[in-house]
C-alpha cells in the first residue's frame, strides 16, 4: 500500500514539474472578477489533487479498516458521496474559470477548434451516459470499498464499457479538453492535460490495486 502511495506522490511531484515549466506567456493571461489568470490555474490544478488524494484516504481506511463506516455509522458512504460530489463538480467549475479568464490565448483556427471540440464531445459525453444508465453513480463512487454485496456484481459489458473496461478514464475526461477547446484557452489545455493524467496515476496506484483485492482479479473495473 505504502509503495503505490509512494509512486502516486513521485508521479504527482512530475506531472506538477510539468505544469510549472510550461505555466509561462500565454498561459499565465488574462483576468476574471479582478483575479489573475495564475491564481485560476492554481485553483484548477488543486482541486483533483485534494479530489483524489480524498479518495485515496477514504478508499484506504475504509477498504483496509472500516474506519469511515466507524466514525460516521450508517451515514459513512452519504457523507463520502456528497464530498466525492462537491468535489467533483469543482473540477469542471475551476477549469470553466480558468478558461474563462484565459479565453483567446490559444491561436488556433476557429473551426478546427470547434471540430475537435465536438469530435472530443460525443466519446465524452457518451461515457458520462453509459456511467450514469448502465454503471451507476454508487459503484462510480466506490461502494464495493463499502458494502460487500457490491463485490459479487459482474463488471459492467454494455454501452461505451463493450468496447472498453474503463470508458470512464479513457473518454469522459475528453471533456475537459474540449473546454479549452471551445475558450481557446492554452492554461485550460494545461489543466486538462494534468488532470487526464492524474487519474491515471489514481487508476494504477489506488483503484487497479484496490480491484484486486477485492475482486481477486487484474480486469479492469468496469
Amino acid at each position: 500500500m505504502f509503495e503505490k502511495q509512494a509512486l502516486h506522490y513521485m508521479f504527482l511531484g512530475f506531472l506538477l514539474a510539468g505544469v510549472l515549466a510550461l505555466a509561462r506567456g500565454n498561459v499565465l493571461t488574462g483576468q476574471l472578477w479582478g483575479i489573475g489568470t495564475p491564481a485560476w490555474l492554481m485553483l484548477a490544478i488543486a482541486v483533483p489533487i485534494v479530489h483524489q488524494i480524498f479518495v485515496w484516504f477514504v478508499w484506504r481506511v475504509e477498504l483496509h479498516h472500516q474506519l469511515w463506516t466507524r466514525w460516521f455509522g450508517e451515514k459513512s458512504f452519504l457523507i463520502y458521496g456528497v464530498g466525492f460530489m462537491l468535489l467533483f463538480i469543482a473540477r469542471p467549475l475551476s477549469l470553466i474559470t480558468l478558461a474563462f479568464a484565459n479565453r483567446g490565448t490559444l491561436p488556433l483556427n476557429p473551426l478546427l477548434a470547434y471540430l475537435l471540440a465536438a469530435l472530443l464531445l460525443v466519446p465524452s459525453l457518451s461515457a458520462l451516459v453509459s456511467v450514469g444508465k448502465y454503471f451507476g453513480l454508487k459503484r462510480a463512487l466506490g461502494i464495493d470499498h463499502f458494502d460487500p454485496a457490491y463485490r459479487k456484481i459482474p463488471f459492467i459489458r454494455q454501452g461505451i464499457f463493450k468496447y472498453t473496461s474503463n470508458g470512464m478514464y479513457k473518454f469522459a475526461f475528453l471533456l475537459l479538453w474540449a473546454v479549452g477547446l471551445l475558450f481557446f484557452s492554452e492554461a485550460a489545455l494545461l489543466v486538462a492535460a494534468f488532470s487526464h493524467l492524474y487519474i491515471w496515476v489514481h487508476y494504477y496506484c489506488t483503484e487497479l490495486p484496490d480491484i484486486r483485492r477485492i475482486y481477486d482479479s487484474p480486469s479492469m473495473a468496469g
